[in-house]
């Protein structure tokens, strides 16, 4: 289209491949798959990979919604309508990983979920860990909130036999109502449960992430406590979780819903948020005091590798062509 460039251009040109109820599936051409991450902040990992761009989910707090921006695509709902799936091309993902060193971290759904429902029709992620299961040394970890991510039991096991590989599940909230009141398009919490007990009994190492903790909505010490009594009894070995932060796409989405489904906090919800994407004064501890003592309560203390996400910007390329 007259005027993109990069990433935009390549999005506008894309080819539809399928459309849903209320998705649509395009393929995206990309340069590369393996992305280094460049946050200013201090990342438990080096290198990430996104399969696709969008999220299903439709989770109302999700922070990477900004990413659709790049492809000029304005709308913040645009990002769980408009599904783009990087192009597979294994002998070039394999040039790109010989390039980057044996020891350094890749991390697996940084930005958006790599088991969300265009997996079952791409299959991108499952290509991905198919090539890792032949190598020897990596550090690997995946972030999802899909109980898909059992389906590939079999490839992260042999992964796990010579790499090192965790899982990290989210979970919000143990109440299903609530769930999926925020996460609307995303499996229940029991179903995410399920898959971590299936990964665990395989000997994947299972972390439970119950984020992002928002005010008066999951935050008090028994809706935190019930996330991790749910992942210590489904064998997870950590647990951790991080106060909400809202970028200004999110906001856009988020106090809305706010607005609509539980107006008695909306005041509160736009006077903490107005000025920054965080929240600043004694809250951030408060959580980070309820998650540890979880932790501890329920034994969740074998660490694994730590997500921030409110720490990541997804890298982007808009003035190169062939970039994705």
């Amino acid at each position: 289209m007259p005027g993109l460039i990069g990433i935009a251009r390549l999005a506008a040109e894309s080819e539809r491949l399928e459309a849903k109820r209320r998705v649509d599936y395009f393929e995206l051409p990309t340069r590369r798959l393996i992305n280094h991450c460049d946050s200013k902040r201090s990342m438990p990992f080096e290198w990430t990979i996104n399969p696709y761009r969008g999220c299903e989910f439709g989770c109302k707090y999700c922070y990477a919604r900004y990413t659709h921006e790049f492809m000029e695509l304005r709308d913040p709902v645009q990002f769980e309508t408009l599904i783009y799936a990087k192009a597979w091309n294994e002998p070039g993902f394999r040039v790109e990983l010989g390039r980057i060193r044996r020891d350094a971290h890749i991390a697996i759904g940084t930005a958006t979920d790599p088991y969300q429902p265009a997996e079952r029709r791409f299959g991108i992620t499952r290509k991905i860990l198919q090539v890792f299961a032949g190598e020897r040394g990596r550090t690997l970890s995946i972030t999802t909130k899909s109980d898909a991510v059992a389906r590939d039991a079999d490839v992260l096991a042999a992964i796990a036999e010579r790499n090192a590989i965790s899982v990290n599940m989210t979970v919000t909230t143990m109440d299903e109502e609530l769930g999926r009141l925020l996460e609307p398009f995303a499996p229940q919490p029991a179903l995410r449960m399920t898959a971590v007990r299936r990964l665990a009994a395989a000997g994947i190492h299972c972390n439970v992430y119950c984020c992002p903790v928002m005010p008066l909505l999951n935050d008090s010490e028994r809706s935190i406590e019930r996330v991790a009594e749910a992942a210590a009894a489904a064998g997870a070995e950590w647990f951790m979780g991080n106060p909400l932060f809202l970028k200004p796409c999110s906001k856009q989405v988020f106090l809305p819903f706010i607005e609509r489904e539980f107006p008695k906090l909306a005041r509160r919800y736009r006077e903490r948020y107005e000025r920054s994407a965080f929240l600043k004064g004694d809250y951030p501890e408060i959580v980070k005091q309820r998650i540890a003592r979880a932790r501890e309560k329920y034994g969740l203390v074998k660490r694994g590798m730590e997500y921030r996400p409110q720490d990541f910007q997804e890298p982007q390329l808009s003035l190169f062509p062939d970039a994705a």
